[in-house]
């Protein structure tokens, strides 16, 4: 399993007239700790896209179950449990400064050939650098 760790400070714009993180926010801090913890492999989604693989959002998924509030720091751990093979699936927690969880979905992305718009497999250079994560 591959697994990575951001901290974010939650900014005002981020919240709601409650004063806590706005529900609609949350997909973008996944989407922080996704573009990280594939960058912390060595590549980023501009490589990937630069090699012709685009991989679009398919499905989203998130429970909440605690807010979060301005100025605090969160941690966002972003895991892939599975080696990907016609997409990727990213799990992703969300952790208040006080170590409770207060989220935690799991977002799925295509492979897709830019060339011909198609679903393809898995980039090689992308199984290469998690390939030591899933070996014993």
């Amino acid at each position: 399993m591959y697994q990575h760790s951001l901290q974010y400070r939650v900014l005002y714009a981020d919240t709601d007239q409650m004063g806590y993180v706005y529900h609609g926010n949350y997909p973008k801090l996944y989407e922080a700790g996704r573009n990280e913890a594939i960058r912390a492999l060595g590549l980023s989604y501009k490589e990937l896209e630069s090699i012709g693989i685009w991989m679009p959002v398919t499905q989203m998924e998130f429970k909440l179950l605690r807010p979060a509030f301005y100025d605090e720091v969160l941690t966002i751990i972003t895991s892939i449990q599975v080696l990907p093979e016609t997409k990727l699936n990213f799990y992703t927690e969300v952790y208040s400064q006080e170590d409770k969880l207060l989220n935690a979905g799991k977002i799925s992305l295509a492979f897709v050939d830019a060339n011909t718009k198609k679903s393809s497999a898995a980039p090689q250079v992308l199984l290469e650098k998690l390939l030591p994560y899933f070996t014993s």
